[in-house]
């Protein structure tokens, strides 16, 4: 295959794709054709619209339920969910967090909130997520053992645990990376945040990890406004995590007694009723999803310099966001291709800029990120909302 892309050719294919007509295609947009309607008007006939309502608890236990986890834990957005999830499982101060460079700001952030350090790790291009081969690899090159845990040789410090990301809804290979958390000692935290109704081998993403972060922000393949949810199956942990995000106020009629330092993060009642609606039709948003993940695969597939991003072979993906994969060598060509798409009111836009390349990151520990940096290069993403052909479902 060419290395070079014919801009033109692959703008008109995906123009012709999403069958425009006058109005510019956004990059991922809600759709809102179930009870919504009815569930908020419900919201403010009652005047349940705050921090407590019966819709919270009614997600809460849907969600688990779709997820097959014991227990989903609703929060104010998916950055929160991550910081709880690092908060219950003891992060503390100077831990080392090992996390792919190639993530969104959100995953880094929730580590530093913890005043622990993100640890960059290469991705792979089978999965676009963590490297599991290479990361144990590296383990083994960096790791002193001890009886309370992994210590980076390096540093000195603890590398508490592992947050792989399931990158654009594609899950990472969990298997291996289950594997390397045992051997290492370390705990495995999901963040699941694009991956709501993608499977890794039969079984649902966020379910592997110890806890797991999930996002319903309005971007995502369902939304509640903003909103994430904590996921687990420890019922202890479940119960830690409701407390926690509810200010940790003791139970009474009347007394503001709390116990710990404890978070407003509780999502309101009146986004849980959007999140309820949105739930129902979500077998619905994968279906349409998938449909139009197929719809790309085969229209650009003789598209030269350019190869559409599939699932991986053991995996069912929601496709979150459609990739493209360049066989560019630089930005200016990714660019190039941005700049085209936008012409023609396409919303596209680039991977990520890595982490490690960030001011505020830029003294972390970090492996090679060779494979990292060459997709930072080749990947953009493309509209994929679910109803781009829903015509044709």
């Amino acid at each position: 295959m060419t290395d070079v892309f014919d801009v033109k050719n692959l703008v008109d294919s995906v123009s012709s794709l999403l069958k425009m007509g006058d109005k510019p295609i956004g990059l991922h947009q809600p759709s809102f054709r179930g009870n919504e309607w009815k569930y908020l008007k419900d919201c403010l006939d009652t005047g349940w619209v705050s921090s407590v309502g019966k819709y919270v608890d009614q997600f809460e236990q849907e969600l688990a339920k779709f997820v097959g986890v014991k227990h989903a834990v609703a929060v104010v957005n998916g950055t929160a969910a991550l910081h709880v999830c690092l908060l219950l499982s003891e992060v503390k101060a100077n831990d080392e967090i090992l996390v792919p460079a190639l993530t969104f700001v959100a995953t880094a952030n929730a580590i530093k909130y913890c005043n622990a350090i993100p640890h960059f790790v290469d991705s792979d291009f089978k999965s676009l997520g963590v490297d599991p081969a290479k990361l144990g690899s590296y383990l083994e090159s960096i790791s002193d053992m001890r009886s309370d845990g992994c210590y980076n040789k390096k540093t000195g410090r603890r590398i508490r645990a592992l947050l792989p990301v399931h990158t654009f809804g594609h899950p990472v290979d969990l298997e291996p990376l289950v594997e390397i958390a045992k051997r290492f000692k370390l705990i495995l935290i999901e963040d699941a945040a694009e991956s709501l109704g993608s499977l890794y081998k039969n079984h649902h993403t966020g379910t592997y990890g110890q806890v797991s972060a999930t996002s319903f922000n309005g971007n995502k393949i369902m939304t509640t406004g903003g909103g994430g949810a904590v996921l687990t199956n420890d019922s202890s942990v479940a119960k830690l995590a409701k407390h926690m995000t509810t200010t940790a106020k003791l139970p009474h009629q009347w007394a503001f007694t709390h116990d710990r330092v404890g978070y407003n993060y509780r999502l309101p009642n009146i986004n849980a009723a959007l999140g309820c609606a949105q739930l129902e039709q979500l077998p619905h948003f994968i279906e349409q999803k998938r449909h139009l993940a197929d719809a790309y695969r085969k229209t650009l597939s003789s598209i030269k310099g350019v190869q559409f991003f599939v699932e991986p072979e053991y995996a069912r993906s929601n496709y979150w966001l459609n990739t493209l994969i360049l066989n560019s060598s630089t930005f200016a060509e990714r660019d190039l291709l941005l700049e085209a798409f936008h012409s023609k009111n396409i919303q596209a836009r680039p991977a990520w800029q890595l982490m490690h390349t960030l001011s505020m990151y830029a003294d972390c520990p970090r492996m090679d990120l060779t494979q990292a940096q060459q997709l930072e290069l080749k990947i953009v993403n493309v509209p994929s909302s679910s109803f781009l052909r829903e015509n044709d479902v």
